[in-house]
Formats: structure tokens, C-alpha cells, sequence
């Protein structure tokens, strides 16, 4: 498949079709039980960006994605679960914080939630800018605010058990764990 297609194509009664991306109609900051993919994110991002400034120049993805041990545990499968309406705002919240941080770039962030699987990707986010240095260092932001602020939870199966993974524990409004939010990105 291209890396920019629609949707996988399959053969149908009148011939092939494209089916929609699963990112049709959806936000770019958005939690789903659908399966992710980076690639139909980027060409969303990349759409909206090319129009503004001085366009996309680059685009970075980070796909987060279930491993199979964990602390020396195999891993059987994961579940999420999220409190959606704070999660999307803590999205938003993220989304703006780009912005002011690296004005040219532009971010989507799709989180999933439900059952998964080794090897799933649990998180997407993408993100555009005009120079691919502000697209690394907003992703890399990204990443480590939402594992700071989003009520997202992970339940890990293991072969001998379960836990719970703490979810977020910072303050949404902490400036200094923005900092080292900052300081994490400034190496990317």
C-alpha cells in the first residue's frame, strides 16, 4: 500500500475500491477503538499544514506500540481504558502548548483504547511543521505530556497476573513538569 493511500483496497463485487481511512471524519486529536495508523494520521496532518506559512517541510510520527514482556514478564495482551471527555481536552490541552512552544508546527494525537495486542499500536501522533526540527521536538513534547496529563490507563495481562500501569500524575498546569517536558524535547 502507499505510504499516502486512503485506505487498504479490496476487491468488491464491481472491481477494486479503496476503502476510507480510518481517520475519515475523525478529529486529529481523537481516542478510538479502531486499530491506528500512522500513515493515514500524517497525510490528514500534512493536508491541513501545507496551506499555512510556509507549508510542510516535515512531518514526524511516533507510534507507540505494545511490547511483549514488560519488567521481565511476557505480556498476553493490554487494555486501555481512558475517561474520554478529560483525555480529549488534555489532547487540546497538549495541541496548545505546541503551538505557543513551536508556532509552525502542527500535531494530531489518536490514542486507542480497548483490548490490544502484542505488537498494536496503542498511540499516534504526528506531527508537521515547516523545518523538521520543530516536528521532532513538538513529537517528542507530546509524547511525554501525555504520559504526564492524559486519564489514560493501562491494564497489562501477564502469564502469571495483572497490574495496573499508574496513568498520569502531574498537574495539567505544573509548569515544571512542562519543563522537563521542554528539556526531554530539546534532545530529539
Amino acid at each position: 500500500m502507499d505510504l499516502w493511500d486512503e485506505g487498504p483496497k479490496v476487491q468488491g463485487s464491481k472491481g477494486p475500491k479503496v476503502l476510507p481511512a480510518y481517520t475519515e471524519g475523525m478529529s486529529l486529536l481523537a481516542i478510538t477503538r479502531q486499530p491506528l495508523r500512522a500513515e493515514a494520521l500524517a497525510a490528514d496532518l500534512e493536508r491541513q499544514v501545507q496551506s499555512r506559512g510556509e507549508g510542510c517541510g516535515g512531518i514526524c510520527t511516533f507510534l507507540g506500540v505494545v511490547r511483549a514482556t514488560h519488567q521481565g514478564r511476557r505480556v498476553r495482551h493490554l487494555e486501555y481504558e481512558a475517561f474520554e471527555p478529560l483525555a480529549l481536552k488534555s489532547f487540546a490541552r497538549i495541541e496548545s502548548e505546541v503551538a505557543r512552544e513551536w508556532p509552525a508546527a502542527a500535531i494530531a494525537i489518536h490514542h486507542r483504547i480497548g483490548r490490544l495486542e502484542i505488537g498494536e499500536a496503542s498511540v499516534v501522533i504526528a506531527t508537521a511543521a515547516s523545518h523538521r526540527a520543530e516536528a521532532f521536538q513538538a513529537c517528542r513534547y507530546a509524547i511525554e505530556r501525555i504520559k504526564q496529563i492524559a486519564p489514560i490507563w493501562k491494564h497489562e495481562f501477564f502469564d502469571d497476573g495483572e497490574a495496573w500501569v499508574e496513568g498520569a500524575t502531574a498537574d495539567v498546569d505544573d509548569e515544571a513538569a512542562r519543563q522537563r517536558a521542554r528539556d526531554i524535547a530539546a534532545c530529539a
